[in-house]
């Protein structure tokens, strides 16, 4: 069974990397996104919230720089025991540039139980173990990897083209069979939004994040109903970029929303 597996904070893709991709405003090309503001050790409380507001589950935004890289895992656990995993590790020097990259999707919020793994090489192990038949598919092999892949990225990529017309990179989509897409990033509109009591105010940038198909992809992910959506995220602006919002797809399901949260002080005992 063939699925898109649209996922923005972590989104994927065959290379069509050697196409050419010109948009006004917009990168010709694979382009790598340079280091405006470097990362470094992150732990971010965030809730994954259904379309209707409803929560779904509690998840970690976690950093940790190393020697040579920096690696980060988004990881949420919802109540009916699924688990959504996502680690990437990836460098800084200049540019970012994905090293390796690790999706795990368990459990009954998804479709299908998903492993994959695609690293700088292109080399890739992908296993699916769908719910209702319980039939396992395992696909190997190698992908021509384009520099501007980010999956697992997109929050690093989204803080570091504030204040710019945007860019387009690519992602990894697994179908389950991996594909290469470009993913068009785009800066659509500013929110206003307050913090604590409401007396200190910043500015979110809303980026739009459109996978970009050929005409042979489109038609038959019409056929499907499978046309991956637009996602949107939001970047707060006030001097250092901080992530506030995703929302969209996390799989080939349902839009979801990706909040931050903080820890709430519970009585002592």
């Amino acid at each position: 069974m063939r699925r898109f597996i649209s996922l923005p904070l972590a989104l994927a893709a065959v290379v069509v990397a050697t196409a050419r991709v010109s948009h006004a405003g917009f990168s010709v090309g694979p382009s790598a996104v340079a280091v405006r503001f470097a990362e470094g050790t992150v732990h971010g409380f965030l809730e994954l919230h259904a379309a209707s507001g409803s929560l779904l589950a509690q998840g970690d935004l976690l950093q940790v720089p190393r020697d040579s890289d920096i690696e980060s895992k988004l990881v949420f656990h919802f109540a009916d025991s699924s688990v959504f995993r996502e680690t990437v590790t990836f460098t800084q020097h200049g540019v970012f540039s994905l090293e390796n990259y690790h999706l795990v999707q368990s459990g009954p919020a998804f479709a299908a139980d998903l492993d994959a793994t695609v690293s700088r090489s292109g080399e890739y192990v992908v296993t699916t173990t769908d719910h209702k038949d319980k039939h396992q598919q395992k696909l190997t092999g190698k992908l021509d990897m384009p520099i501007d892949v980010y999956n697992g990225m997109i929050i690093v990529v989204g803080k570091n083209l504030v204040g710019r017309a945007g860019q387009t990179v690519h992602i990894v989509a697994f179908t389950p069979k991996p594909m290469v897409l470009p993913l068009e990033i785009a800066p659509s509109g500013t929110q206003p939004l307050q913090v604590g009591d409401g007396r200190h105010a910043e500015t979110a940038m809303r980026f739009t994040l459109k996978p970009k198909l050929n005409l042979l992809l489109k038609i038959g992910a019409a056929l499907k109903g499978k046309t991956p959506p637009d996602s949107y995220l939001w970047i707060v602006t006030d001097e250092v970029p901080a992530f506030v919002r995703f929302e969209g797809p996390m799989y080939s399901g349902p839009v979801w929303r990706v909040d931050l949260t903080s820890p709430r002080w519970t009585a002592e005992k």
